[in-house]
């Protein structure tokens, strides 16, 4: 880890086009508007955490956060159509085009970054 790395963080997180991290919101109880939340820095590594606490895709929703703006992510980029988490490689594949650019065959602009979940 740089110097730059050690004192500001991952580049990463510095470039717009990218979310600053990732954000699982899961109700507390159906029709509540209250949820416990889950974070990591990447989407493997907040799905890799989720799948180690037994929560299934059908449980949650998955949010982009950005510095300004947050967006919730489509399903079907992180599970596949029977409700099972997507892996590596697979979860790479299925985010390629959406963020074209910055996910190629075996590296990813996401590779600077911590990608240990938390929460609740």
């Amino acid at each position: 880890m740089s110097l730059f790395e050690k004192i500001l963080g991952p580049k990463s997180k510095y470039d717009k086009s990218l979310p600053y991290t990732y954000e699982a919101r899961i109700r507390l109880f159906e029709g509540s508007e209250e949820y416990n939340s889950y974070f990591a820095d990447t989407i493997c590594g907040l799905v890799g955490h989720l799948h180690r606490n037994d929560i299934s895709p059908d449980e949650v929703q998955i949010i982009e956060v950005y510095q300004k703006q947050e967006f919730p992510i489509d399903a079907k980029l992180f599970a596949t159509s029977d409700r099972q988490w997507l892996f590596k490689p697979d979860i790479c594949r299925s985010f390629e085009e959406y963020y074209k650019g910055h996910i190629q065959d075996n590296t990813c602009s996401f590779n600077d970054r911590d990608g240990k979940g938390s929460g609740p």
